[in-house]
């Protein structure tokens, strides 16, 4: 910084599961991969971490001036980044009863980085930042309103740090500042977002994560009488059924494949395919509910690994929202570089903007230094 120079670039794919996966890109246009299996959280930051070292990137790990940590539920306590200390970092963990699957991992995180690096400062971005001002309309639910206040419950989303960095990116392409935007974040975790003049107007999460789409091992959308149902059906606890609806549902609990797409489009199983399909259904759903909303929409934007990089899921659901005028253009759709992806006489531009929440995040934490 400040001219956004990427370093190093790395990621582990495939977290805690078989054949987990290092990439790190580096230099001028190296790349370091390595494979192993069930590369869990500490490992994962002592590969990236001493990685930076052995490849060159930096002589010391003292030469890290700050560390910003994503973290999803920052509730109606934290709206922008934040410097992680002992109380804001105990406020992370408590806020686990909205983001059980996030809050308390990334806590972890920010705890081994803490380890390694005791005197290295580390901030939070918080996902849930970004849909600070979508309206009550959308942001509430049917319930006593003395308990929605007492409370403070409301949709907190997820996916927010890339929804509002490809809703700038996008505004930057149309040349609109007020542009009507439906943007698709569609990966592992995925979620649907609407905004109009740059800021949040609705989206598929809610109070949780879990809530919206079918996603890889989360349930979206379900029925809360499941709750009590399955504690009576199955001698469960309302913890164990929230725990099943995280972690053994969507992709994988409706395939009994895999949760990761690559596994059920290369499967043969009925119940593979049909976890394809809701996760389709499910996304256009959202997609066209939010163009009707916002009265029209400017673009539709595809980002996040599957949006990105799945050239089904992008024709499928355009295919689908044909009816208000949509379409792909095939070849660009094949080529899936980043940019427009519509037809000519596509109604509204379609926008393949790849996730960077890395430099949406080193942005908010640079402007703290």
């Amino acid at each position: 910084m400040p001219q956004e120079t990427v370093l190093a670039d790395g990621e582990v794919e495939r977290l805690n599961m078989p054949g987990s996966k290092v990439k790190i890109k580096y230099g001028d246009g190296k790349v370091y991969k390595s494979e192993e299996d069930k590369i869990d959280y500490e490992r994962s930051a002592a590969i990236m971490l001493n990685n930076l070292k052995d490849l060159g990137v930096i002589d010391h790990l003292r030469d890290i001036d700050a560390i910003g940590n994503r973290v999803v539920a920052g509730s109606d306590i934290f709206d922008k980044v934040v410097k992680i200390d002992d109380d804001s970092l105990s406020q992370i963990v408590e806020l686990g009863d909205i983001a059980p699957i996030h809050n308390p991992v990334e806590a972890e995180y920010i705890e081994i980085i803490r380890r390694i690096l005791p005197d290295t400062d580390q901030y939070a971005v918080f996902d849930s930042a970004f849909f600070k001002d979508v309206p009550e309309v959308n942001s509430i639910y049917g319930i006593p309103y003395e308990l929605t206040k007492k409370f403070t419950i409301r949709r907190y989303g997820e996916h927010g740090i890339n929804h509002g960095f490809i809703t700038q990116e996008a505004q930057e392409m149309l040349g609109n500042d007020k542009a009507k935007l439906v943007t698709l974040h569609l990966g592992s975790g995925a979620s649907v977002a609407a905004e109009k003049n740059g800021k949040c107007y609705d989206t598929s999460m809610g109070f949780t994560p879990m809530n919206g789409l079918v996603m890889g091992t989360r349930s979206g959308d379900v029925d809360p009488a499941l709750v009590p149902f399955f504690m009576k059906k199955m001698g469960a606890s309302a913890d164990e059924v929230i725990d099943m609806f995280n972690k053994r549902s969507g992709l994988l609990g409706v395939s009994g494949v895999s949760s990761d797409m690559r596994d059920l489009e290369d499967s043969d199983a009925d119940r593979a395919k049909l976890a394809l399909d809701m996760f389709v259904n499910r996304t256009v759903k959202f997609a066209a509910s939010y163009i009707t909303e916002l009265g029209g929409v400017d673009a539709i934007v595809f980002s996040g690994g599957i949006g990105e990089h799945d050239k089904w899921v992008r024709e499928q659901v355009c295919e689908k929202l044909g009816i208000f005028g949509i379409k792909l253009d095939g070849q660009l759709n094949e080529e899936q570089k980043p940019g427009d992806l519509g037809a000519k006489d596509s109604s509204a531009r379609i926008l393949l903007i790849p996730a960077n929440e890395e430099l949406a995040m080193v942005r908010d934490v640079a402007k703290e230094l």
